[in-house]
């Protein structure tokens, strides 16, 4: 059994030496991650700020809804869009499972209601200050989205940063429709997992390291953005 500080030395080395299997697997976890996260800021953001900005009839279903949607198992996401993507499922014509399209559509489905909840709590909140100058100006539904939306930019910021970072380190859903296949769908926290059950500890200490960095740069953006908000706010 290797210690722990000899297989730290070695899992740094794979980092310096710019090992290629390695690196591929970062550049397909970041790609995968960003897409999904750009498709649920798509999704989510409009959607937050309409039910953010209006009231209509279900709102609090729909919130109740979305605040359940928020801590939906990955496992059981991961079943669901299989079932989907399965050669009987509806959407099996396509061809997509065990491709990174389809750990995309995985994490899209997992990251898309934190985006429009954290959005919609946000965007509450601008519109209250807002309303009677809304009001009193005739701004349109539409006009009004996109200011709310213009306005919180720095929040809203801050809340695509906490869907990348729960995207990104998820494992449970995207090994189900992704299969971890080697150089097609291999990310960083399936590998880790893979290999570690090998024993082979120095690539997924290596991996461990740099899926802990990149947290660490995303908690550090949002807390800098989180300030700019502030100041921008107050001045």
């Amino acid at each position: 059994m290797q210690d722990f500080s000899s297989v730290l030395i070695a899992a740094l080395g794979l980092i310096a030496q710019g090992d290629a299997d390695l690196w591929e697997i970062i550049g397909l976890s970041l790609r995968v991650t960003l897409s999904a996260v750009v498709i649920a800021c798509v999704i989510g953001l409009p959607l937050g700020a309409v039910v953010g900005a209006f009231r209509f009839a279900g709102r609090g279903a729909l919130n109740v809804l979305l605040n359940a949607l928020m801590g939906l198992p990955p496992v059981v996401v991961g079943l669901c869009v299989y079932l989907m993507l399965s050669a009987s499922g509806p959407l099996g014509v396509l061809g997509l499972l065990y491709t990174p399209t389809a750990m995309i559509i995985a994490q899209v489905v997992l990251v898309t209601p934190i985006v429009a909840a954290l959005t919609w709590q946000v965007t509450e909140d601008l519109n209250a200050e807002y309303a009677e100058h809304f009001d009193s100006l005739g701004v349109g539904r539409l006009d009004r989205i996109g200011a709310l939306l213009w306005d919180a930019r720095y929040s809203l910021l801050t809340v695509a940063l906490a869907g990348f970072g729960r995207a990104v380190a998820e494992v449970g859903a995207v090994i189900i429709v992704g299969g971890n296949i080697n150089h097609v769908t291999r990310v960083m926290t399936t590998t880790i997992a893979l290999e570690t059950s090998k024993g082979n500890l120095e690539l997924a200490l290596a991996l461990g390291v740099v899926l802990l960095s990149i947290a660490v740069a995303v908690n550090a953006a949002v807390m800098g953005l989180r300030s700019t908000a502030v100041r921008a706010a107050y001045a």
